[in-house]
């Protein structure tokens, strides 16, 4: 008999957060290394929020509080989805958690059993196949193309539909593509859903790169596109990346009160309430200026533009210019099958982002971890500087290959 449960059993440590240890297990030995792992903006937490978060401890609004939340802050959340959004919750519908991956755990724990299905368009975050997995579904993967920008056509979406699919989680901008859908091109994946035989399949949706967006595209989320699809729908954003808070661990989902209810349950026999004084800075955060996000979503714009430009003038390598979030997924197809200046051979895109950690010291994600190969993800939440030095190194190993 095993000691370990089975449940755990099925599910993998996170590839991003390995990738970012080996990091800074290196720079702790002497290497100079670039991270460009981690999905995190580089930029401060915004100083009005601070200063509620310190304010919360002078205050002594140090204690428990309500299990999914305080009063204070779901009424702010409440009126962010209807002033941007334009979607109409009540503050039972709100469910606060220790960051957006516990709202997206719990809805799924509360949800699945043994054979249900849960479409995930690919490439994917590495946490959704795993949440799925340890709560007895079965993830199936929607394969989104390189050729259509990474976007998930109606088409495979409907395919990958069947009478056991419970949810299909759908996040936009994309971690780790980037890519982000028009109105149109949202509203023709919400009328897949809306088809009669595919009226039972839920919707989560994950908007956490919401206004990390670029080129003037706006952002829709589907149950603005679509109203039919609201009460099957539990979308879910987060401070971490708009406001810069990853560290205070701070998300956020609405939907039908009873799953909501049900979420409460759950995370009232596990984490209980996330922190108070994360909570408070929540609050500042939602309800206070705005308008350093558009200064924010500029600076990464520009990164994401000199980044694209460089990798595209590495041998091997084919980078589409992403519409979002702060990533590039480019095609190291190129290379596979080759041998890196050292003498690694490259037969899989793990190998290639091992032997540019060795030999080049830079650090990204290999597309494995995302479901999808032979790609890499690097994030370009990071200084002009690192990244014009890291995408030179990339260019040296690539173009030494042979």
């Amino acid at each position: 008999m095993s000691f370990f449960a089975d449940s755990v059993n099925r599910i993998s440590p996170s590839q991003t957060i390995a990738m970012s240890t080996k990091a800074r297990e290196l720079k702790a030995q002497g290497r100079n290394i670039i991270d460009l792992s981690a999905g995190e903006p580089d930029l401060p937490t915004p100083d009005n929020v601070k200063s509620a978060g310190i304010k919360a401890i002078t205050d002594g609004k140090t204690r428990y509080t309500d299990v999914d939340g305080i009063p204070e802050l779901k009424a702010a959340v409440v009126a962010k989805f209807k002033r941007e959004n334009g979607l109409d919750y009540k503050p039972a519908q709100v469910s606060i958690g220790t960051g957006g991956k516990q709202v997206l755990f719990n809805a799924l724990s509360c949800t699945l059993n043994p054979g249900d299905e849960v479409v995930i368009p690919s490439p994917c975050w590495v946490s959704y196949v795993d949440i799925v997995r340890l709560g007895g579904g079965t993830p199936v993967f929607a394969e989104c193309k390189f050729e259509d920008g990474y976007r998930l056509q109606p088409q495979t979406l409907d395919a990958a539909i069947t009478a056991n699919t419970k949810w299909f989680v759908f996040n936009a901008p994309c971690n780790p593509s980037g890519a982000a859908y028009t109105r149109a091109q949202l509203k023709a994946l919400t009328e897949v859903l809306m088809a009669p035989k595919n009226r039972h399949v839920w919707v989560l949706t994950d908007d956490m790169y919401e206004h990390l967006i670029y080129d003037d595209l706006a952002f829709y989320t589907p149950a603005q596109v679509e109203p039919g699809l609201y009460e099957r729908t539990l979308t879910m954003n987060g401070l971490s990346k708009t406001y810069c808070m990853t560290g205070w661990r701070m998300g956020y989902g609405a939907g039908p009160e009873p799953l909501i209810k049900t979420m409460c349950k759950l995370q009232s026999q596990s984490t209980s309430n996330p922190s108070s004084i994360s909570q408070w800075a929540a609050v500042e955060a939602l309800n206070g200026p705005q308008d350093f996000i558009a200064r924010n979503a500029q600076i990464f714009k520009e990164r994401r533009d000199l980044v694209v430009s460089m990798l595209n003038q590495a041998k091997g390598v084919k980078c589409p210019k992403p519409e979002g979030a702060f990533y590039v997924y480019p095609s190291c197809a190129g290379v596979i099958g080759k041998t890196s200046a050292k003498g690694s051979k490259i037969k899989t895109d793990q190998d290639f982002t091992l032997a540019l950690l060795e030999e080049e010291g830079v650090a990204c994600v290999h597309g494995a971890a995302f479901a999808m190969s032979p790609y890499f993800r690097l994030s370009y939440a990071a200084s002009t500087a690192e990244l014009e030095e890291a995408c030179k190194r990339i260019q040296r190993f690539c173009g030494n290959v042979r």
